[in-house]
């Protein structure tokens, strides 16, 4: 067994990236505050072919050394849009037929585990503060809340992480077929 050298990835360009056709979800940052959690996001979002990032509120937007840092350059791959309010954005995408997730620990939340997205649907998963989560208003517009389950002390997992969880599932649910 040997390690593969990057170049023999036949990883797709920036140009073909852009052309390719994109998996059926879109990542929302609901006022996320740290630059390399943005990152993270571009560069899972590259990972697995995301339509769009949305970056809402407070959540830095690129160009910045700090997103570019944990990106790798995913900013120039991946689209991406900012909202001023991530609840004009959620009106908007539920206009347009997407099916809101919002990634939350609430009182009638669906286990990652037991979430089965439908394959005819889009998603726009959302993502919340590093500290307050997923802000009330934009909880009561989600068509399901799905919680990661966990089994330690802590509450939360970093949402980089998080991020890389749900698209990781929803993916092995949707797209991959081995």
């Amino acid at each position: 067994m040997r390690k593969i050298a990057n170049a023999e990835l036949g990883r797709i360009t920036v140009d073909e990236f852009k052309e390719t056709n994109k998996n059926p979800f879109v990542i929302v940052l609901d006022n996320v505050r740290s630059l390399n959690n943005v990152g993270s996001a571009f560069r899972t979002g590259d990972a697995f072919l995301v339509e769009k990032i949305y970056l809402c509120g407070i959540t830095g937007t690129p160009p910045h050394r700090d997103i570019q840092k944990t990106a790798l350059g995913a900013t120039e791959s991946v689209a991406w849009e900012y909202f001023e309010t991530t609840f004009a954005l959620i009106q908007k995408l539920k206009a347009e037929g997407w099916q809101i997730v919002v990634i939350e620990q609430v009182d009638e939340s669906l286990t990652l585990p037991k979430f089965r997205p439908d394959k005819t649907q889009k998603y726009a998963f959302v993502f919340g503060n590093e500290v307050s989560g997923v802000e009330d208003e934009i909880v009561k517009q989600a068509n399901v809340c799905v919680e990661i389950p966990q089994f330690g002390t802590k509450h939360s997992l970093n949402i980089a992480v998080s991020i890389g969880v749900v698209i990781w599932d929803y993916i092995s649910k949707t797209v991959i077929h081995e």
